[in-house]
């Protein structure tokens, strides 16, 4: 299926690997131009590499700056092309009790799992109304609807991610823009497969067992596996396209069945 991305052009915060870098390689095979993004710049040189070499031909550069640095962002978009896409992917996850978690450790999810995406946003969302098309698209979470006892600092961020997606797409109203937000499920990105790996080996157990055995401490999840990034790029690129034209302000699940109520 022609998703009508040839000649569009995409930012992709947070893309040298993972979700974000899925979502790249998606976008630059339906023939878009695609900035890749990360804080250090050899990641991003290597991750256009990667995906020029998977992809001769690909549309691909690569802008590095910190996204939960307001004035790194405020650079960046300086020196960034016309974006007809903006997906919002950057994000830090982790496990922390509740009280462990200092005022500082909340700022900094708050920078860059909410305010990049504010920023970015506020700055790229005028110019798409005035041109009269524009896709943004946010990287949110299950974990934003319902927040893990364990996480309790990343699922609120996401949980205002959604927020600010719904706020967004109502100043869109009769124009050619549009802006969602997709949940996400247990992904089997590269940081979840790192963090497995490390159990895996201080347990002197098998990665494939210790894999399992996470999943399957996730008694919701309808798919009983890990999603594959693809699996959210591919949503991702379809709310991108024009094809999505009636889909505004939705909170789209691509989480594997965890969130089974029906609302």
């Amino acid at each position: 299926m022609d998703l009508g991305l040839i000649g569009r052009t995409a930012f992709v915060s947070g893309s040298t690997q993972g979700i974000g870098y899925a979502i790249a390689a998606t976008l630059a095979a339906e023939g878009a131009r695609v900035v890749l993004n990360g804080r250090d710049p050899d990641r991003v040189d290597a991750a256009v590499a990667r995906l020029r070499s998977a992809q001769p031909g690909a549309k691909v550069s690569g802008a590095a700056a910190d996204l939960g640095d307001a004035e790194q962002v405020d650079a960046l978009l300086g020196r960034l092309p016309e974006i007809d896409v903006l997906v919002n992917n950057v994000g830090l996850f982790g496990l922390a009790d509740f009280e462990s978690v200092d005022d500082d450790e909340w700022a900094r999810y708050l920078d860059v799992n909410l305010m990049s995406g504010v920023r970015l946003s506020r700055a790229l969302l005028g110019p798409m109304l005035d041109r009269g098309w524009g896709r943004i698209v946010f990287i949110s979470s299950e974990s934003g609807v319902n927040v893990p006892v364990d996480m309790v600092h990343y699922g609120v961020t996401k949980a205002a991610v959604i927020a600010l997606g719904n706020g967004l797409a109502k100043r869109t109203r009769g124009t050619g823009v549009t802006v969602n937000t997709v949940l996400g499920g247990p992904t089997w990105s590269d940081g979840v497969a790192s963090a497995v790996e490390s159990v895996a080996a201080a347990q002197s157990a098998p990665v494939e067992a210790v894999r399992a055995a996470v999943i399957g401490q996730n008694r919701t999840t309808l798919l009983e596996r890990f999603i594959a990034p693809e699996e959210i790029a591919h949503l991702v690129a379809y709310l991108a396209s024009p094809l999505s034209s009636a889909t505004n302000g939705a909170a789209v699940r691509a989480d594997g069945g965890v969130l089974t109520a029906m609302l």
